[in-house]
Formats: C-alpha cells, sequence, structure tokens
C-alpha cells in the first residue's frame, strides 16, 4: 500500500499506466489468497439518516455501493466453498483500499447477513484517474452566444411543450479540455466536492473496480467486479440514486434530480411536454441520454407519417363504395355465378366466388392507389428522418461535448485479461500485447459466423415448419368451417378458410418468435463473448449485428414468404406445385395475398408490443413489490437509501440494448411492409409515447441507477436503419407489383384497345374479374384429386386465379399474352419506382450535410478558444516562473553587491 501512495501521476499511455498500476499490486501481495494481512473495512452503524449518500462522518460522498452476504451467517455446510469466497473479496477490498479508495462497510438493517460496503473515491484518485480515463472537465464558462431558434415567433406554443426552466434550470455551459493533473490550476475548480460530479465519479469508481484484481494463480490474472458479481462472491454492485423518486430528499444539499425526472418526465402527466434531455444526460450518462434523443426524434418524425398514412386509409375507405372489381365479387349475378376450383386434393369442395365479399371489400381499403402514394411518400421520409437525425446527432455531439470521444475509449477488462501474446505494433513499431495471434483470430472469427449461420438455418426452418402447418391445416378448415356453416352465410361471410388459417399461423409464429429469441439472446452473448472484442463499443456494435441478423430473420421471414412466395408457385388445378411432393402449395385469394399480409402485420406488430410492455412494466414491478414483502411493513422511511436501491431490480449488462432493437425492429415494420398497411407509422406513434414514458418511469422507479457511460451516437443501429432504408424502397415496390393486384388492374384499365381484352367501349374496371380468373376443365383433374368426393360434381368447368389459355386452345392452360404484359407492367414498375425513389433518396442526402454550418462553426470557435485559453494560461505560468526566477537572481546579485569585500 505504501508502494501505491508512492506511485506517480500515470503518463499519457493509458495502458501503461493500468499496467504499471496491476504490476504493483502484484508484486506487493504476490499471491493474493496466501495474504493474510488483508486491509478490510471496518463496520460502522447506520447513522439513522434515510436520504443520507455520505458514510457516516457525513463529509465523504458514496460513490458506489458493494453488497455481499457474509459467509459466517450463512447456513450451508459448503464451508471450504465459502473460505475461498471470502479469502477472494478480503483480497479484492484490500487491493481497493492500496488503490486510494476508501470503505465503510454496514450491516443490512432487514437482513443481518447482507453487508453493504460504501466505496468514496478521494480528491487524488478522481484526479489521477480522470487524466487517466481523458475525462474532458471545465475549464472556464463557456460564454458563445447561440443562435436564435427559427421556432422563436411561436414561444406562446412551444412554451407548452417544453419543461419548465424555473424546475429544471438549465445547465451551464464550459469550455472544457482533458484533465491533466499538472495543469490543475488551468480548470474551473470552485469546489473539490462539486467539481466532479456524481456520473463522472461513478465512472471514475466502476473504471477502478472493473480493473481491480483479486486472484493471480498461475500467472494469470482474475479481476474486474462483474466476475466477481457474477460468480456470486457480491450480490450486487450499483451507484446510487440521489434521493426518493415520489418526494425530495430531506438534505438540502442534494440536487433532487431523481425527483425531478420522476415529475417532469416520467409521470404520466407529463406524456404531451419534451424530454428534459439535458437532465437525463447528467444523470444517466450520455448513452442513456442519446437513446431517449434518439427515441423522441423518431417519434416525431413518425407525426408527420402518421398524418400522411391516415389520410391514405381514409381515401382508401371513403372510396373502397366505387370499387368495380369488388362489386362484381359481391354481385350474386356475376361473383354468386363463378364457381371457384378446390384449393387441395381431395376434401376441399368447389366454391362460389362471392364467399370472399368481405374479404374483398377490406381489401379495397388497402389496395389503392393511395397506397401507391404513400409506398413512394415513405420512401423519401425514410431519407429526410436520417439525414435529420445526422444534423441533430451533430448538434448533441457539440452540446454534450462528445465530439473528440473516441480517443477516450479504454479496451474492455475481459480483453486486458487475456493480452498474453506479444506483437510489434505496424505504426508504433514497439511491442504491445494483444489476446491471440492473427491465425487464433481468424479461428475464432470462423467459429463464431459458423455458429451464427447454423442459428439462422434453425430459425428458416420454424419457419419452413409454419409453412408445412398452413399447408395442411388448410385443409381441415376448408372441410370444418363448411360443415358448421352447413351451407348458411353469415360464418362463411367473416371466416373463410384462407384467414382461418392465416390467423392460426400468425398467432403459432409469433409465439415461436418469442420462444426463439429468448434462446438466441443468450447464444448471441456467447457467441460475442468468445469472440472477444477490444473496446465497449466493438462488443456493443458485433453483439448488435449478430441479434439484428437474428431478429430480422426472425420477425420478418413470415412476412417475406406471404408477400412473395405464397401464391406465386401453385400452377394451375390440373398441374398443382407440391411441397415435399405431399402439401399443395397455398393459393392467394382471387384479390391477391395483401389482406393477409397486412393480417400479419397487424398481430405481430400487436402482439410484440404487448408483450414487451408487460416485460417491461409488469415484471418489473411485480418483482420489486415481491422483493418488498421481505421488508418490514412501513420501515422504508428508516431504511438507508443504499439498501432501498438494493431491493431495486438491476438493468443488465447490455442496458438498453433490448430497447433499441425493439425500436429498430418497429422501424422494420414501419418502412419494410408499409405498403400493405398505412396505418403502421400511426399504431409506432401511439406506442412510441407511451414507449418514452415507460422507459422513463421504469429508470426511474423501478430499477437501480445505471453507471454512467459516454457515447457520441447510436452505434452500429445507425447503419442499420440506412440499410432497412434502402432494401425498404425495393420491397414495397415488389409488394405493390406482386403481392397486390394494383398492376394487373392498371394494365386492364389502360388496354381497351389491345384485344383480347378491350371489348369495353371506355376506361372502366367493369369485366376485370372474368378476365383475371381462369377456366379450367373439371374432366383435367389428376388422379389423386378425382378421387375427392366432391370431384365428380355437376361443375363441368371451374375458374383459378390466373392468366391462362382455356381448355380447347392449342396452348391450353399455358400463360396467355395478358400474362406477359402483366408481368412486363410490373418490371417497369418496379424499375421506375426504385429509380425515382433512389434518385430523390440520394439528392435529399446530398443536399443535407450531417453537419450543420452553424454546428461546424460552433465546433471549430470553442476548440479554437479552448487552445488560446490553455495558450495563454501555460504563457502565464511561464511568466510568472521566470519572473520568480530573475527576482531571485536580482535579490541575489544585489546581496552579493552589498557583501563587504574581502581582502
Amino acid at each position: 500500500c505504501k508502494r501505491m501512495s508512492r506511485l506517480k501521476t500515470p503518463s499519457d499511455n493509458s495502458l501503461a499506466s493500468l499496467e504499471n498500476l496491476e504490476q504493483t499490486i502484484v508484486s506487493g501481495f504476490g499471491s493474493l489468497e496466501s495474504q493474510q494481512d488483508f486491509r478490510t473495512p471496518e463496520f460502522e452503524e447506520f447513522n439513522g439518516k434515510p436520504d443520507s449518500l455520505y458514510f457516516n462522518d457525513g463529509q465523504r460522498r458514496i460513490d458506489f455501493v458493494l453488497v455481499y452476504e457474509d459467509e459466517s451467517r450463512k447456513e450451508t455446510n459448503k464451508k471450504g466453498s465459502n473460505e475461498k469466497q471470502r479469502r477472494k473479496r478480503q483480497a479484492y477490498e484490500s487491493n481497493l483500499i492500496c488503490d486510494g479508495l476508501q470503505l465503510e462497510a454496514t450491516r443490512s438493517l432487514v437482513d443481518d447477513k447482507l453487508v453493504f460496503v460504501k466505496v468514496h473515491a478521494p480528491w487524488e484518485v478522481l484526479c489521477t484517474y480522470a487524466e487517466i480515463m481523458h475525462i474532458k472537465l471545465p475549464l472556464k464558462p463557456n460564454d458563445l452566444k447561440t443562435r436564435s431558434s427559427a421556432f422563436d415567433n411561436f414561444n406562446w406554443f412551444t412554451k407548452l411543450l417544453q419543461v419548465d426552466e424555473s424546475i429544471i434550470k438549465p445547465e451551464q455551459e464550459f469550455f472544457t479540455a482533458p484533465f491533466e493533473k499538472n495543469r490543475m490550476n488551468d480548470f474551473y475548480i470552485q469546489d473539490r466536492d462539486t467539481f466532479f460530479n456524481p456520473a463522472t465519479r461513478s465512472r471514475i469508481v466502476y473504471f477502478i473496480l472493473s480493473r481491480i484484481m483479486y486472484q493471480v494463480r498461475d500467472n494469470v490474472k482474475k479481476f474486474g467486479i462483474n466476475k466477481l458479481v457474477s460468480s456470486g462472491i457480491y450480490k450486487a454492485a450499483f451507484p446510487l440514486h440521489d434521493c426518493n423518486f415520489s418526494s425530495p430528499s430531506e438534505d438540502l444539499s442534494c440536487p433532487n434530480e431523481r425527483y425531478l425526472l420522476y415529475r417532469e418526465w416520467a409521470h404520466p402527466r407529463s406524456i404531451y411536454k419534451k424530454q428534459p434531455l439535458d437532465l437525463i444526460r447528467k444523470y444517466y450518462g450520455e448513452k442513456i441520454g442519446i437513446y431517449f434523443a434518439w427515441l423522441g426524434y423518431y417519434t416525431q418524425m413518425l407525426l408527420l407519417a402518421a398524418i400522411v398514412g391516415v389520410a391514405c386509409f381514409l381515401y382508401g375507405y371513403f372510396t373502397q363504395n366505387n370499387c368495380t372489381w369488388s362489386k362484381e365479387v359481391c354481385d350474386p349475378d356475376i361473383g354468386g355465378q363463378i364457381i371457384m376450383c378446390p384449393q387441395c386434393d381431395k376434401e376441399c369442395p368447389f366454391w362460389s366466388l362471392n364467399v370472399t365479399c368481405e374479404s374483398s371489400k377490406k381489401l379495397c381499403i388497402f389496395d389503392s392507389f393511395g397506397t401507391l402514394v404513400f409506398a413512394v411518400f415513405m420512401g423519401v421520409w425514410v431519407t429526410l428522418f436520417l439525414e435529420f437525425w445526422k444534423r441533430r446527432q451533430a448538434e448533441l455531439e457539440y452540446e454534450w461535448d462528445t465530439v473528440e470521444l473516441q480517443q477516450e475509449e479504454q479496451a474492455r477488462p475481459e480483453y486486458e485479461a487475456r493480452c498474453t501474446h506479444v506483437v510489434i505494433n505496424e505504426i508504433t513499431q514497439e511491442e504491445e500485447r494483444v489476446p491471440f495471434t492473427t491465425w487464433g483470430k481468424c479461428i475464432r472469427v470462423t467459429l463464431c459466423a459458423s455458429a451464427v449461420f447454423f442459428w439462422i438455418l434453425l430459425i428458416i426452418a420454424s419457419v419452413i415448419g409454419i409453412i408445412v402447418y398452413r399447408l395442411s391445416v388448410f385443409v381441415i378448415f376448408s372441410v370444418n368451417l363448411r360443415k358448421i356453416s352447413n351451407g348458411t352465410d353469415p360464418i362463411q361471410k367473416y371466416v373463410t378458410p384462407q384467414m382461418a388459417t392465416s390467423i392460426t399461423a400468425s398467432l403459432i409464429s409469433f409465439i415461436i418468435i418469442m420462444i426463439l429469441n429468448t434462446i438466441y439472446e443468450k447464444v448471441a452473448i456467447m457467441i460475442t463473448n468468445f469472440e472477444l472484442p477490444r473496446t465497449q463499443t466493438d462488443y456493443e456494435n458485433s453483439l448488435t449485428m449478430k441479434m439484428f441478423l437474428f431478429q430480422f430473420v426472425n420477425y420478418y421471414s413470415s412476412c417475406f414468404y406471404i408477400a412473395f412466395f405464397k401464391g406465386k408457385f401453385v400452377g394451375y388445378p390440373g398441374d398443382p406445385v407440391y411441397w415435399l411432393g405431399k402439401y399443395r402449395n397455398e393459393e392467394c385469394d382471387p384479390g391477391g395475398c395483401l389482406f393477409e399480409l397486412t393480417t400479419q402485420l397487424i398481430i405481430i406488430m400487436g402482439g410484440k408490443a404487448i408483450w414487451n410492455n408487460i416485460q417491461e412494466v409488469l415484471l418489473p414491478w411485480v418483482m420489486n413489490v415481491f422483493g418488498r414483502c421481505h421488508t418490514v411493513s412501513g420501515a422504508e422511511k428508516i431504511i438507508p437509501r443504499w439498501e432501498q436501491d438494493y431491493h431495486l431490480q438491476p438493468m443488465g449488462k447490455l442496458g438498453l440494448f433490448y430497447e433499441y432493437l425493439e425500436m429498430i425492429i418497429q422501424f422494420g415494420f414501419v418502412t419494410l411492409f408499409v405498403a400493405s398497411f398505412p396505418l403502421a407509422p400511426l399504431l409506432a406513434l401511439v406506442n412510441n409515447i407511451l414507449e418514452i414514458r415507460v422507459d422513463a418511469w421504469k429508470l426511474t422507479t423501478q430499477y437501480r441507477r445505471m453507471v454512467p457511460e459516454k457515447a457520441q451516437d447510436i452505434g452500429a443501429w445507425q447503419p442499420i436503419m440506412q440499410g432497412i432504408a434502402i432494401l425498404a424502397v425495393v420491397t414495397n415496390a415488389m409488394i405493390i407489383a406482386f403481392t397486390s393486384d394494383m398492376i394487373p388492374r392498371l394494365v386492364y384499365y389502360w388496354s381497351f384497345s389491345i384485344p383480347p381484352y378491350g371489348d369495353h367501349p371506355d376506361y372502366t374496371m367493369e369485366g376485370y374479374i372474368n378476365i383475371s380468373l381462369s377456366i379450367f376443365n373439371t374432366a383435367d383433374f389428376k388422379s389423386r384429386v378425382k378421387e375427392s368426393p366432391y370431384a365428380g360434381s355437376k361443375y363441368d368447368t371451374c375458374r383459378y386465379r390466373d392468366f391462362r389459355y382455356p381448355p380447347g386452345h392449342q396452348q391450353e392452360y399455358k400463360h396467355n399474352i395478358y400474362y406477359w404484359h402483366v408481368i412486363a407492367a410490373k418490371l417497369a414498375f418496379i424499375i421506375v419506382m426504385e429509380h425515382i425513389i433512389y434518385s430523390v433518396k440520394f439528392f435529399i442526402s446530398y443536399a443535407i450535410p450531417d453537419v450543420s454550418k452553424s454546428t461546424k462553426s460552433k465546433i471549430k470557435r470553442e476548440k479554437y478558444l479552448t487552445q488560446k485559453l490553455l495558450h495563454e494560461n501555460h504563457l502565464k505560468d511561464m511568466t510568472k516562473n521566470i519572473g520568480v526566477i530573475a527576482e531571485k537572481m536580482i535579490g541575489a546579485a544585489v546581496e552579493n553587491s552589498l557583501r563587504p569585500k574581502s581582502d
């Protein structure tokens, strides 16, 4: 410990400094388990102040809390195991004290087996590690004037949406620079107790806790609070909330930031207000702040998309009575006289076209001209959203001082612990340690990629299972629904075999999606841990790509099947296509599969939102209520803050990763398949308004305070959204071309003068149903269909959905000329729509810079003023030192001149 106290200020090389710290500890303790003279914290009695954030002396602030269960009071026979855990913990705490941290232990007032170790970082430790971590700290107040907002003329309106500044006061802005102990006088230090705010103190202490060793055996280092918690040596480790969320603290020095966040952000009455992003960032750190900034901006942009989507939906709703082809389907003299071919081989009967009357009416709402307009609009909207978000993100980087954050990021403790191979750095030509060689890295990457590929194949196998279910259960619904209805209309009117199959398959698909989600989350974390990324950002980006790739296949595969595969490869009644030689391919309704795709989206989006809210709200609340049942009734007023926070739920190692993932999956639904469901942005808007407040309520009331982390942007989620935006143009164009029936109807509408479907006198849709259904001779059924009791019926012909020549034609049952006209029109539509939207997207991306001109100017000016300030202070110090030296020299010369000369 004395050797640690003599350690000099760390140099600029952070990793080298940390290695010096570790080597000093190792040389001082040797094999930590063999030592007997551990320095452990003294036990202190609780001082009776439930809101206190200080040690019992009332002077030293609690920066972190460690919780463990006293082995001597456990009722267990595993004495050897308990003794090992106790010695590891004692070694760890002794090393914490040697590293300069101060500890104080207190027993629980409710469960005397629990011990709370309070951690305090003194001024010297904070300064030392602030330099190691390159933390930017204030130099002087920033007096740069910000430009006036474009909405200044609407202050009377925007004031209603803003947070009351008399309650949450704006933070003072500062010029900042990376902290250096030898230039401490340059920094704006008015009070040592407040120079490092609580969030920064917690970051520094967590940095230390993550790198202190507790065991060295066979030259293998074991260190870090995370490993100690996961192995059960400690029960928990967390920073403290500053007060109770429902009432302000009795301590007048407490800022009550948790209470203010609950009142002005998480409370339902603040649902219409803007978020206090600066206070969120101050209390929880930039990483949490950037998430809520992104979610709020995404929700604001959804408002425009929702308005246009509702307008397109209303257009389809009010014009559905003018849908000529739907009228023909419902007309007893047209649709009632058209007999459709059986859709399976043995059990399915012939059926009348007008049984699909209700579904055709609903289809008219979504399959209209408004859908085409909305699909084009959403292609432009998503580009505007991404480009404007980049500008907003750049503004937050400037305001939150994270412009040069990438230079500050340190290696993960798990990575540093595995650095055993020495290599030569290509840039510095110096030796450095890495966890594995180039070949070892290639092997790890190959194994990880193989594991990810295997699990994706497993998901695809589950999708194939759902398809087989749809094919097999369709026959059952076709027979049983008609038996139940017994020829009556009400059941067949609202529940067709196609609809029953689609709804049940969607529900089963949703259940399988949730089950696979739970399994793959654990697998993805294991694969990423094995991959061993260097920094926390690299770790999260790697995990993000794996999880999103899985979720993409898991959530969207069923929608892709319905949109682009179902009903596309079915053959014709005389020669149907079979899956695995057994299951006959599904067919779409005469109006197409668009309405079925809409049903699938509603079930998955709605079910996902409900399930997530249950997980995010109900489960933490129930767990906390259950935990409080073990405490003394009404004892919360005398229970200290650290014990109250211990009974809250831990946030988890990945923080808000799952919240990001949930929103990105929703973003995919809103953009990829929006042509089939214009109300998707409205549902997403309502969900997100609630999601913001639910996440806020969850963080402020149900979870322990997270360790504040720095973040410059939203990480890998940005390129993922850009990829989704590019893919969305293709999927929506293909949905309109191949899933909906819009292109065939437009070809029919504009081809009144082209034989053989040019017998209508003017532009009209009359007769479209008749030409869109081909004729089949029932005598041409295959043997397996002839075995059906319905096959030898009174019908000589039946109709099916395709464009083929009729029986008796020279090319009977082959595609007719209209089919090829439609295919050409579909391909032309896709090419034209994609080129138009991509051209607009690229123009918008070029026209809107990622960083606004004003933000660039502010960043450059602040950097210039900061450098000037540091340079001037350095010159002042030099001038002062020169003046002192000159005075000493003059004084010495005068003294020598006055000294009497010797003989």
